[in-house]
């Protein structure tokens, strides 16, 4: 995967985040058609650029906090 094709996949994954679209890292892994691991690792980017990404065990999804 290169810079650019890893750049649009973590842009459309914080966009699905914040429209409340990410429910379980099975489903997104399915829909990335890749591993779990790997969209750990892809949450933990976005992590590390500053969004604060949060897994809200009673709504069973991917939030993302505004500060």
């Amino acid at each position: 995967m290169d810079f650019l094709e890893r750049k649009e996949k973590l842009d459309y994954l914080l966009d699905l985040i914040k429209k409340g679209r990410c429910f379980s890292l099975c489903q997104i892994s399915q829909k990335f058609n890749c591993s779990e691991r790997t969209i750990k690792r892809m949450i933990s980017l976005l992590r590390e650029d500053g969004h604060n990404i949060q897994y809200c065990k009673i709504k069973k999804k991917f939030i993302h906090l505004i500060e």
